[in-house]
């Protein structure tokens, strides 16, 4: 299936990555890899030069949070691998960084309730994210959803979580598209099926409501809406709905902190897919429903005409 990142829990299901994990400690641990590489020495050796345990240079290079970046430790990477003074002189200040207690993200709060663990991760990693892009084939995405919509969503569900829960989770939603006014937010590209218009979720009221907070939205300039409709027929979104992250550069570097990640959610876990051609395949078929959607001025007439549907379908 691919390089990613899944682990079991006690009761079966599976749970991706640390949620506390940070990317630029997974950025600095993969250029510490190259480097070590580069320079033609294994883990092993790395550690019985360095004085370490092999399991350490391990953490290091995973970016673990365990471990912390202490500048004797990177200087002495650094004198081994034999990098020169302006890497030397980067990966002190990107690893000084990682030392600097940051603020508590405001997902935490959640992590023992509302959100199941392998979703946390992709909260943390969709906050860090400059570009998302995500196809949805049946439901508006969470991004964009209001909060009665939210509630109907998560009600189908009744009976597997408590009202509670629920309450929990939409208020988990609703905090997290406060990302979308953040002073500088990542660009959201969504391509939606026809079907999620055409779909009533919650009734009329709240779907009516829905349509014009994507009416609203979509006026945002970090956010691009674009339907998928009916008459675009077979596509390559069809057997799947997904997000592709994409990340910014890390501090003093040309190079992202994190590499392109493909999301693809289930109902108890979730697939994180990193692969280069795993990330190929997942580009292509976006590519391939680019090539079909409707341009935003279209999409908008759609969202429009499916708002006046609804009007329409008015009792007397």
């Amino acid at each position: 299936m691919g390089d990613y990142t899944r682990h079991k829990d006690e009761g079966g299901s599976y749970l991706s990555g640390s949620i506390g994990t940070t990317l630029l400690r997974r950025h600095i641990g993969r250029w510490l890899t190259v480097l070590r590489e580069s320079a033609g020495i294994s883990q092993d050796a790395a550690a019985r030069a360095l004085q370490r345990g092999s399991s350490t240079i391990w953490r290091i290079e995973a970016g673990d949070e365990r471990v912390r970046f202490r500048d004797i430790d990177v200087t002495a990477m650094c004198d081994l691998y034999q990098v020169s003074p302006e890497t030397r002189a980067r990966l002190l200040d990107l690893t000084r960084e990682t030392r600097d207690a940051p603020k508590k993200a405001w997902w935490h709060d959640y992590t023992s309730s509302a959100l199941p663990a392998w979703f946390g991760l992709y909260v943390s990693l969709e906050d860090s994210a400059d570009t998302i892009r995500q196809y949805e084939s049946e439901l508006v995405p969470g991004l964009l959803q209001t909060r009665r919509y939210a509630e109907a969503v998560n009600r189908v569900l009744l009976g597997y979580v408590t009202e509670e829960d629920i309450d929990r989770r939409v208020t988990v939603r609703m905090e997290r598209q406060a990302l979308l006014r953040a002073p500088r937010p990542p660009h959201l590209r969504v391509i939606l099926n026809e079907a999620v218009l055409r779909r009533q979720v919650g009734g009329r009221e709240a779907m009516a409501e829905q349509l014009r907070h994507l009416l609203d939205v979509i006026q945002r300039y970090s956010v691009s809406i674009r339907i998928l409709p009916y008459s675009a027929g077979v596509h390559g979104g069809m057997t799947a709905t997904f997000t592709i992250l994409n990340f910014p550069n890390a501090p003093l570097s040309r190079d992202p902190v994190e590499p392109p990640l493909a999301y693809v959610d289930t109902l108890t876990g979730a697939l994180y897919l990193n692969k280069a051609d795993e990330i190929r395949a997942y580009e292509m078929v976006w590519s391939d429903m680019e090539s079909r959607v409707l341009d935003e001025e279209s999409s908008r007439h759609m969202i429009s005409d499916a708002l006046e549907a609804l009007a329409g379908d008015q009792p007397d």
